[in-house]
Formats: structure tokens, C-alpha cells, sequence
């Protein structure tokens, strides 16, 4: 059993859940980024994200409500574990001001917020020979944290 296997056992144990489906992953990139997002989350500031719909894989999942995620930092290590509450497909500047200052990074402004995500989006394009639009379809997901 590896660490994260281990780590969702022991939230499994604790809590009486008899699933055995969750998502482990990590939050933007590089390591340092990863494992800032990841205190947020730990912490409680950080209480949504933004993925862009058009880069999910054909089969990958785009999240559930209800599914727990395993939130790991740089190094693939288990942080805590959050449950998805909300999700809603939104342009991208159409975003709410709410949305952003729930994601709880930087100064937890809009304009913070849009010019981060903007930069993020055009380089995770770029590198799946795409284009960032700014009505781009994005997943808009709330999550509450349940484990740490």
C-alpha cells in the first residue's frame, strides 16, 4: 500500500465510508506553486478551482459532486482530502468574483485572480498545440475540505 492508498484508508477508517473512489491530484505546477496550493486547501482558504474543459482527456472524468479528492503537494504526497460540493461550466471571463476570491490565492482579487489564471491557461494550451480563448468553457468546482 503506497501513501496515498494508506492516507485514504485512514479517512476511510475514521469517517465510515465504504467507497473506494477518489482523485488524487495536485494543483498547478511547479512544486513550489503545488505545495502553497495545497496549505491553502489544508487551511481552508482555498475552497474552489478552475480547470479548463477543453483540456480533459477523451475518457479522463471531469469532477462530481459528491467525489472526494485526495489533495497532494509537490512531491505526490497526500495534504488532505476535500469533497466536491458544486460544479458549474462557465466562459472563462464569465467567472464570478465570488469564484475567485473562493480559490483564496494571491491577494483573493478578481483582477489577481484573472491575471494568474489567464497566464496559467495560455501556457497549458500552448503545450496541447491549442489556443486559449477567453470564452473558453471552464469546470468550475467548490469543494469543502473533510480530512487533513
Amino acid at each position: 500500500m503506497n501513501n496515498i492508498e494508506a492516507y485514504w484508508s485512514a479517512f476511510k477508517n475514521k469517517n465510515n465510508i465504504t467507497t473506494d473512489k477518489y482523485s488524487a491530484f495536485a494543483f498547478g505546477w511547479p512544486e513550489s506553486m503545488q505545495n502553497e496550493l495545497a496549505e491553502l486547501v489544508k487551511s481552508g482558504i482555498k475552497t474552489a478551482t478552475t480547470s479548463a474543459f477543453e483540456l480533459y482527456e477523451p475518457n479522463e472524468e471531469i469532477p462530481l459532486i459528491g467525489e472526494y479528492n485526495i489533495i497532494l503537494d509537490g512531491r505526490g504526497n497526500p495534504v488532505c482530502i476535500t469533497q466536491t460540493k458544486v460544479i458549474e461550466t462557465v466562459p472563462f471571463n464569465l467567472i464570478s468574483q465570488e469564484h475567485a476570491f473562493h480559490e483564496g490565492e494571491g491577494d483573493r482579487s478578481y483582477d489577481y485572480w484573472r491575471k494568474v489564471h489567464e497566464d496559467f491557461f495560455n501556457k497549458e494550451f500552448k503545450e496541447n498545440k491549442k489556443t486559449f480563448k477567453l470564452d473558453a468553457p471552464c469546470i468550475c468546482e467548490v469543494f469543502e475540505l473533510v480530512f487533513k
